[in-house]
């Protein structure tokens, strides 16, 4: 399977397109609620963008595959998971994401409402409820107000993305 990889901390230019076998069962939770999913799309957040260049909490080992939230269909799922095969799912995989196929946690996949295309699923996990932190129970935004954003690209829009290296 294909998958962005991260070999040094050379922020987002170090990420190289790599194969690599399949994930397994989620090693965050037991086997009994571990979910495949066949990515259609990740979400990039600013998470990644530090642990790219190793400044987050978070510090996997190198190699790894960035990614902590995605989109896609369930291709396989544990019976205590909560999801199925074949489901449209959002989840929060903490790492390896950013892959063909990503494993998450049964308590953090989540049914993909049909309203919803994957880009917007993927965005829903960190991005989404960053937003909705920031200005509905810390800015206490409320129904008719309005708010000015001047920038909300966060470390994801600091620079134009550029394709990876293949």
């Amino acid at each position: 399977m294909r998958a962005l990889e991260i070999a040094e901390l050379n922020g987002p230019d170090a990420l190289a397109v790599v194969d690599l076998p399949e994930p397994a069962a989620s090693h965050f939770l037991a086997p009994d609620q571990s979910v495949l999913i066949d990515v259609k799309a990740a979400a990039v957040s600013f998470p990644d963008v530090l642990q790219s260049r190793g400044l987050y909490q978070v510090k996997p080992e190198l190699p790894f595959v960035p990614g902590a939230e995605v989109a896609g269909v369930v291709a396989e799922a544990a019976p205590g998971s909560g999801v199925r095969a074949g489901d449209r799912v959002a989840a929060m995989t903490m790492l390896g994401g950013m892959a063909e196929r990503a494993a998450a946690p049964g308590p953090m996949t989540f049914k993909l409402p049909d309203e919803l295309d994957f880009a917007e699923g993927a965005a829903l996990i960190l991005n989404y409820h960053t937003a909705y932190f920031a200005l509905k129970l810390r800015g206490r935004l409320r129904e008719g107000e309005k708010v000015l954003v001047h920038g909300a690209a966060g470390g994801v829009g600091r620079r134009p993305f550029r394709s990876p290296k293949r």
